[in-house]
């Protein structure tokens, strides 16, 4: 019987040993700080092992000669696959365990074997192209565990919910077409990699399965779970997922060093309490959680720690939903949603 009372969790030490060069920002110490808030709560916290992933659920996402490319590399480390993007020895081996935990989290998952969980993997994955290394990311993790999820598992319908500050180009890209994966993405914009306009929709077959909620900088608690409450969940209620995996970067924190976003650990709280209330809703409660971003120590921490404590109330204490005031950024934001996609999402309306 599935323990609802506990959090199934991936971290392992060989995920450190990813290695860019000193100073770079995607650094091993990231998951010191994400360990520290997964520890204070090692009463209520069972581990999952780390496996490393099938070269074949890479390649459903990934052009072999991109995984010929990261091979060369690694053999020549230290060497870079874009101008942000590095690897060292381990680097190979390392995003291979961290997609594979990633999909075996989210197998357990799916399967009902465990309630929730939250993989403190990295590199991150969100930005990985088919065909190219991008932006700190070397594979797709949350990508490659999706078509998984529906070639192995049984799972038709999916939701990609991304709360990174960056826009997952990435996993916007390997689903654009397909109506079958909701991709939702709430990201700073303008702002690296400068994809994630709300025009962006989808296309062919999948238009409309594709939502992005571009947001100035300076958002913060009130802007996101506004967002959440008045345009992720109508959205989700109408596509009716299966199962949701979450890109959980904390770089919309207000101290990371790499965005200008002012989420605190209260709205990171208040995230999660209505993603699982809505996986809940419409899912069965299947949801996982895979660390994406986030540059600083504090963010990681609070952010980490705010997940796993919401994940772990007995009761998601739903937020009050923000209102959107004329004038306000709120309904600004629902606006701009709703405008790009007119029609297609009844409940999606700022009064």
């Amino acid at each position: 019987m599935v323990d609802a009372r506990m959090i199934h969790v991936v971290e392992d030490n060989r995920f450190q040993d990813h290695r860019s060069p000193q100073g770079h920002p995607e650094r091993p110490e990231r998951l010191i700080a994400v360990s520290r808030a997964i520890a204070r709560h090692a009463d209520r916290i069972q581990h999952v092992a780390p496996v490393h992933v099938d070269p074949e659920a890479i390649l459903r996402i990934h052009d072999r000669s991109h995984l010929e490319r990261v091979e060369r590399s690694v053999a020549g480390a230290p060497a870079h696959l874009d101008p942000d993007t590095f690897v060292s020895a381990a680097s190979l081996e390392v995003a291979s365990l961290a997609a594979g935990s990633t999909v075996a989290l989210a197998r357990a998952v799916a399967r009902r074997e465990i309630a929730t969980g939250f993989a403190a993997v990295r590199p991150p994955g969100h930005h990985a192209e088919a065909d190219r290394a991008m932006g700190f990311c070397i594979f797709n993790n949350v990508a490659i565990a999706a078509r998984a999820l529906q070639a192995d598992e049984g799972v038709g319908k999916l939701l990609i919910l991304d709360w990174d500050v960056h826009h997952g180009n990435g996993t916007q890209h390997s689903f654009e077409t397909d109506p079958s994966v909701l991709y939702m993405s709430t990201h700073q914009y303008p702002h690296y990699p400068g994809t994630g306009a709300a025009s962006e929709i989808g296309r062919g077959a999948g238009a409309g399965t594709t939502v992005n909620v571009p947001m100035p900088a300076g958002c913060g608690d009130r802007e996101y779970v506004g967002v959440f409450a008045r345009v992720l969940v109508p959205i989700v209620h109408e596509f009716a997922p299966e199962m949701i995996l979450v890109s959980c970067g904390f770089d919309a924190h207000r101290d990371d060093p790499l965005a200008s976003m002012e989420v605190t650990a209260t709205g990171y709280r208040d995230m999660t309490r209505i993603v699982r209330a809505l996986a809940a809703d419409v899912c069965g409660g299947r949801l996982a959680f895979v660390l994406e971003g986030g540059y600083s120590a504090s963010g990681l921490d609070e952010g980490t720690s705010s997940v796993i404590e919401a994940l772990l109330e007995p009761d998601p204490r739903i937020p009050p939903t923000p209102t959107a005031e004329p004038g306000s950024m709120l309904r600004s934001l629902i606006r701009t949603v709703a405008s790009a996609h007119p029609g297609r999402f009844p409940g999606l309306a700022p009064d």
